[in-house]
């Protein structure tokens, strides 16, 4: 098929990267007080991990989010690592998780010594299926002392992760009431939703811990770095991941003891500057990217293409990080990928399914056909903020 009508569309969209010839998938927007903040940062000498900034965004996030407390960190993937442990996650455990995921989502699993689980997303959120999660469990797992184990490998299921994929809200009420049931750990993987609400509540504030990213292709950035959020339910927790990403240091005016294994995943202040001034824009962003959604969405939904537009769930509000499109078939779906990126837009197809790397290849699955569905067909499309 033709798709250069498409293409123009996208461009149309995008009128100033058109006119440098290549259109971004998402590409960073600095438009408040970055440069003020940065400039603070370096006159002051406080550039690493103690400085204002850093609290500020700390609290910053807590007030946007409707969070207890937040916690940050280098980045997403060390934030993830750190709120399995807080928990409980431990070597030899299994996490259940969907394998239509960015891979820090898994490798996060890793570093704990644990073991991943992969089941189905549901057709509606590209998010693990509460549905398909209920069922592996009826089937695999039974509930000994109060804990959660796999009948067939004997370990213990701890924890259940989540991930709102592209920004879209998993259905979380059902999977708040299958982890209770089931006696395991909700941890949200919200990086991608920062924005997105699930039934008029910030994503990341449904389990034990939530987790953001600002990795520098977020809906806004601080370069690299991430945040815990704690419910206020949780909230004792937050003290805890600040003392485990400070290297475990125990607090005094000049001696250096150190009383658990530590992370050195404390966000430097330079990055927190960033980060405070991304989010003062952040509500301009997300109505950008919802506009461009709606463009989108309005386009796909009067094309005889066969090409579906991915849209928010239902009792959800998303952010729209990446918008997404689910072309008719593979083939259609490498002829789409071909075109458009030959023509100066990028697209991208979704990530390997992680049970497809060798890494996780043995790891227990469900049938995971929709995720496979999804794989075959879901091609990104540009989704930077319009100013």
């Amino acid at each position: 098929m033709d798709y250069r009508q498409i293409i123009e569309q996208i461009k149309g969209m995008y009128p100033a990267y058109a006119a440098q010839g290549f259109v971004p998938l998402h590409a960073a927007t600095f438009s408040g007080n970055e440069k003020k903040y940065l400039n603070e940062c370096i006159d002051t000498t406080f550039v690493s991990s103690v400085g204002e900034f850093v609290n500020r965004f700390e609290r910053d996030i807590a007030a946007y989010t409707g969070a207890a407390r937040a916690v940050v960190c280098v980045s997403g993937t060390n934030a993830l690592h750190v709120a399995l442990m807080l928990a409980g996650v431990e070597r030899g455990d299994e996490v259940i998780t969907q394998p239509l995921t960015f891979i820090a989502t898994a490798n996060a699993i890793s570093y704990c010594g644990a073991h991943p689980v992969f089941v189905d997303v549901d057709r509606d959120t590209m998010g693990l299926s509460p549905k398909k999660t209920a069922e592996w469990l009826a089937g695999h797992a039974a509930i000994r002392d109060g804990q959660c184990y796999n009948r067939r490998t004997g370990r213990r299921i701890k924890a259940c992760l989540p991930m709102h994929t592209f920004g879209h809200p998993v259905h979380l009420d059902e999977l708040v009431a299958l982890c209770r049931e089931w006696h395991i750990e909700l941890v949200e993987d919200a990086a991608e939703s920062i924005g997105s609400l699930y039934k008029g509540r910030h994503t990341g504030l449904f389990g034990r811990v939530g987790v953001l990213s600002f990795n520098g292709n977020k809906t806004i950035t601080t370069g690299g770095g991430g945040m815990l959020l704690f419910n206020e339910e949780n909230i004792e927790l937050a003290e805890r991941a600040k003392h485990l990403t400070t290297q475990a240091k125990v607090p005094h005016r000049w001696e250096f003891v150190h009383d658990a294994v530590g992370y050195n995943y404390r966000m430097p202040n330079i990055n927190a500057a960033l980060g405070c001034a991304q989010l003062e824009c952040l509500p301009a962003y997300i109505d950008s990217k919802r506009a461009v959604a709606a463009e989108y969405a309005d386009y796909f939904g009067n094309r005889p293409a066969g090409i579906e537009f991915f849209g928010e769930p239902a009792d959800t509000r998303s952010n729209y990080w990446l918008n997404a499109v689910i072309l008719p078939d593979h083939e259609a779906q490498i002829e789409f990928l071909t075109q458009t990126n030959d023509n100066g837009v990028m697209t991208r197809p979704i990530w390997e399914l992680m049970n497809r790397l060798p890494m996780f290849a043995g790891a227990e699955c469900g049938d995971l056909s929709t995720a496979e569905w999804f794989a075959d067909r879901v091609v990104n499309l540009p989704s930077s903020v319009r100013l």
